[in-house]
């Protein structure tokens, strides 16, 4: 099947990395987007943050690069091929970025445990939706009271 497109093995094996990429990243949606369990959600966002990563990480390395220190005396060889130090120091940010993402996400999941007793979607929605039509009914109830 790989020969049909014009790909062979090679190339495949040459571009695990990216291949690991898109299979990271499904994976992290799929649990996002198929779960109603809020702590699976944040492991799936954690995935999905994680494919991500190694997408820039992997752009970043440049083959037969160096890394981009400049010699002391500032004599710089043209001919010498440096890496792009900007997707690194980018991941650097964006793992902070990611680490109070999921504390915040992992406070928030545990206040509404101790407010809604689950932290199911499916339980959340209902215990909301009932606790809805009962404000309702109260207040219709309230309002066709003759004054």
């Amino acid at each position: 099947m790989v020969k049909e497109f014009g790909l062979d093995w090679t190339f495949v094996i040459g571009h695990l990395n990216y291949w690991l990429f898109i299979i990271l990243m499904m994976t992290g949606l799929y649990i996002v987007v198929a779960k109603g369990n809020l702590v699976k959600k944040i492991v799936g966002l954690n995935i999905f943050q994680t494919a991500v990563f190694m997408l820039y990480i992997s752009v970043g390395k440049v083959k037969g690069g160096t890394a981009p220190i400049f010699p002391v005396d500032m004599n710089i060889d043209p001919d010498v091929l440096y890496s792009n130090p900007l997707p690194h120091v980018l991941i650097l940010t964006a793992i902070v970025v990611g680490v109070a993402t999921t504390s915040l996400g992992l406070a928030l999941a545990v206040r509404i445990r101790e407010e809604y007793g689950t932290i199911e979607e499916d339980s959340i929605q209902k215990i909301d939706r009932d606790t809805c039509l009962r404000d309702a009914n109260l207040h219709s109830e309230v309002a066709s009271e003759p004054r």
